[in-house]
């Protein structure tokens, strides 16, 4: 289990919440665009991952994994961000908010499941109310950046639209198609522009066109030596 200290930001305004994640539980392959799905397959194809059983696959991580730390240590820098939506439940209600499930590009063509563990997955300090996005969950927007031999590039782009929505994403994995309490589910991710690649930062965040809001987080990536 990890313990988030966040901020509730919703119409009514801003409030401290605590949400205790017991369960975390990352969505891969759940594009609803297929075409857009099958290039990120591809791209991953390209570095020795292979492609997936089925679509969406749901990988169980330690929930410890998460994190809101500004900086995040990754063995041999064959790393890269992926910046996501994220879903989280407490008291009967779903949050939203967004990180990036950090992944081990080697590790991941040795084996995806394995990958996933490897790295901690940073998530923005903010969440909004489902219920305040719900009617216009498609028009959401996911961009990040990344730091790139020392320049900053836009690194994914695009609106939820081309994402499983939340209720099929969530039914695919639980029975009752209800999100338990203390989970956090993060919910797919966007081709990256000009393909997968490492860098010394990450930048993700969510854009809501809707109600004019946004959440951001960054995190600087450092590399620690492989010694055999």
């Amino acid at each position: 289990m990890t313990t988030l200290n966040l901020t509730l930001e919703s119409r009514d305004g801003r409030a401290p919440v605590t949400i205790d994640v017991e369960n975390l539980v990352i969505a891969g392959w759940a594009g609803r665009n297929k075409e857009a799905m099958e290039h990120h397959i591809r791209e991953l194809e390209a570095l020795g991952i292979a492609r997936p059983a089925a679509t969406p696959t749901y990988y169980r991580v330690a929930a410890a994994r998460l994190s809101t730390a500004k900086s995040i240590e990754d063995v041999g820098g064959a790393g890269s961000g992926e910046v996501e939506a994220l879903l989280i439940a407490k008291d009967g209600k779903l949050h939203v908010g967004v990180g990036s499930d950090h992944t081990d590009r080697k590790v991941e063509a040795y084996g995806v499941t394995v990958s996933k563990q490897v790295c901690d997955k940073p998530v923005a300090t903010t969440v909004w109310p489902f219920e305040e996005v719900a009617d216009h969950w498609d028009d959401l927007i996911l961009r990040s950046h990344a730091v790139i031999d020392g320049v900053r590039v836009l690194y994914q782009e695009g609106r939820l639209s081309g994402l499983l929505a939340p209720a099929n994403l969530i039914g695919g994995w639980a029975t009752d198609g209800t999100l338990p309490d203390g989970t956090a589910m993060f919910g797919g991710t966007m081709p990256a522009i000009g393909g997968v690649r490492p860098g010394t930062r990450f930048e993700g965040e969510l854009e809501d066109p809707v109600l004019q809001r946004k959440i951001a987080f960054g995190y600087d990536v450092k590399t620690l030596p492989i010694a055999g």
